[in-house]
């Protein structure tokens, strides 16, 4: 059975199946034996509607699930290592309800979930989550905003069991109805081997939101609401910038290291032990730093960040009050500072301290790496990746296919330069505006698509990159269909704009919440009043329900 199906020993106590027993039916018997010890005063409570709603909840706390996930996300990884087609994929989500209608879209299409995870943005957090409204993403939404979306993704997650499993048991009791013996034994059999729409969730701490306590603090509650996955940054916390914005400042190694082994401690701390942490470094767009690594001997890690400074050469003579001085080679060195109060790196370091965080981190305890781009480009990911995997043979990255870059113009100026390079006519193109839509039908165009569909496997078994997300996909998703129907409903279409764009198109499409109600939890909320009151039950899912319009 997989890892991510109903296994009875992951609930309450351990229920053996029995000789010939499903899961489901052994787990329906341990109930009905302890019914029957409580000598009739629970005979008003029916066993097989217990082990139903037993497993409708399978995941008790989020400690359960952080350490359900993390298995799942250990064994990708190690599958991962063996085979890099293997590769990981998540789309961002900022509700708990778009969250549960990717993973039920995934299943839907693919029947499965393996290597399908959720990523939970900080830039979307903030932008979308925050009491103090729409907020650019530098820290400044409250941090308890972010287990508070882990705890409501896996809210809306564990709903998208209930309502599935509440399916295939009403689909088990029509079976018996029928006494259709194949039918009970195929649906039986779905419900043992049914697989959870809980998958791993890699959650965006972003620079730890102060000082490593307060790493360590915040750590403890993503966890606690489910998080097996976290990402953190080694920027400045209080100057923290959006990985694709300007104006980033980076901390020393030691620095970070610290937040990194605050995470390790956090994880231990709950009982996670298979706890992932993913270090991303900013380095490649970071031009400045707020301190001067400590450094005791020349060559260690504080004398390496600081070796990247942009330095002058100065008379010990004209030393002023307030500077810092670096002893470099029998030269007396002062970093450049800024008006800001900020130093700054010699342009064209950014590669070489990437893969100095990058081998840093994961000799420091670090489990994936994640490298900030500026633009989605196999070789330049390979570059860095082919120096860290020289030192740490097994590295893998996390990477943003970011909405950040314009996918589209970057790969056709990919393609252009590299026709241009092998000496074919380009002249039809001007490079500037390959963007431009009478482009799109040209055989450069069609080139340049085809690499960004494969854009993922062929980073993935060139790069090392065992996880692709995309951070902000709903938000522009949403934005895109809320526009697209504005202009329809309060246009000439009218209601036709909603019916045959929306509506039909989840009918033809079999798109699930065309059945709102459903969706919603009614079904479930009708089965437990039939528990609770039996024949007495009031429910919504009668004959006068309109959502029987919907077959």
């Amino acid at each position: 059975m997989d890892t991510r199906n109903f296994s009875p020993d992951g609930m309450t106590g351990s229920v053996a199946a029995s000789v010939g027993q499903s899961a489901y039916q052994a787990h329906t018997a341990s109930v009905a034996a302890l019914i029957e010890s409580k000598g009739g005063t629970w005979d008003g409570i029916n066993a097989e509607s217990v082990a139903r709603m037993r497993l409708q909840n399978r995941f008790l706390t989020g400690i359960d699930i952080a350490r359900f996930t993390a298995k799942t996300m250990r064994a990708d990884m190690a599958a991962y290592d063996n085979d890099a087609g293997l590769y990981t994929q998540s789309l961002g989500a900022w509700h708990g309800f778009i969250a549960q209608q990717q993973m039920i879209s995934v299943k839907k299409h693919f029947g499965t979930l393996k290597r399908r995870y959720i990523y939970l943005s900080g830039w979307m957090v903030a932008a979308l989550r925050s009491e103090f409204g729409p907020l650019p993403d530098q820290s400044m939404h409250e941090k308890t905003s972010v287990p508070a979306l882990i705890s409501e993704i896996y809210t809306f997650l564990k709903q998208a069991d209930a309502r599935e499993l509440g399916g295939l048991f009403r689909e088990l009791d029509a079976a018996r109805a029928s006494a259709n013996a194949a039918k009970i034994a195929e649906v039986q059999s779905k419900i043992d081997n049914f697989e959870t729409h809980v998958v791993p969730i890699i959650a965006d701490i972003d620079a730890g939101f102060g000082n490593a306590e307060a790493t360590y603090l915040l750590a403890k509650k993503m966890i606690e609401a489910g998080a097996c996955a976290l990402q953190i940054e080694n920027q400045v916390s209080d100057e923290k910038q959006c990985g694709h914005q300007d104006g980033k400042v980076t901390v020393p190694h030691e620095d970070f290291l610290a937040k990194v082994r605050a995470l390790r401690y956090a994880f231990l701390e709950l009982g996670v032990e298979d706890g992932i942490v993913v270090t991303r470094t900013d380095s490649l767009g970071a031009g400045l730093t707020k301190q001067i690594a400590v450094s005791h001997t020349p060559g260690d890690l504080g004398d390496q960040y600081n070796s990247f400074l942009d330095c002058e050469e100065i008379d010990p003579a004209t030393a002023r009050n307030g500077d810092v001085i670096l002893n470099r080679d029998g030269k007396l060195l002062r970093p450049k500072r800024l008006a800001s109060n900020l130093f700054q790196f010699r342009a064209g370091t950014g590669e070489d301290r990437c893969v100095l965080d990058s081998i840093t981190s994961l000799q420091n305890g670090a489990d994936l790496l994640w490298i900030e781009t500026e633009k989605p480009h196999v070789e330049q990911i390979a570059s860095m990746m082919d120096r860290v995997r020289a030192v740490v043979p097994n590295a893998k990255l996390a990477y943003n296919n970011s909405p950040s870059f314009n996918w589209t113009l970057n790969f056709r100026q990919q393609v252009y330069d590299a026709w241009k390079a092998e000496g074919q006519d380009v002249s039809a193109y001007d490079r500037a505006k390959l963007m431009s839509v009478d482009y799109d039908t040209t055989d450069l165009a069609k080139v340049a698509d085809e690499r960004i569909r494969t854009f993922q496997a062929d980073a993935a078994k060139r790069s090392g990159i065992f996880h692709h997300l995309i951070t902000l996909p709903t938000y522009h998703t949403a934005a895109l269909s809320t526009d697209q129907l504005s202009k329809r409903y309060f246009g000439d279409q009218g209601m036709l704009g909603y019916v045959l764009n929306v509506q039909r198109e989840e009918i033809r499409q079999g798109i699930a919440c065309v059945k709102h109600q459903n969706m919603s939890g009614s079904d479930i909320g009708d089965d437990h009043k039939e528990y609770f009151a039996g024949e007495a039950a009031l429910k919504a899912g009668g004959a006068h329900n309109t959502m029987n319009q919907f077959g």
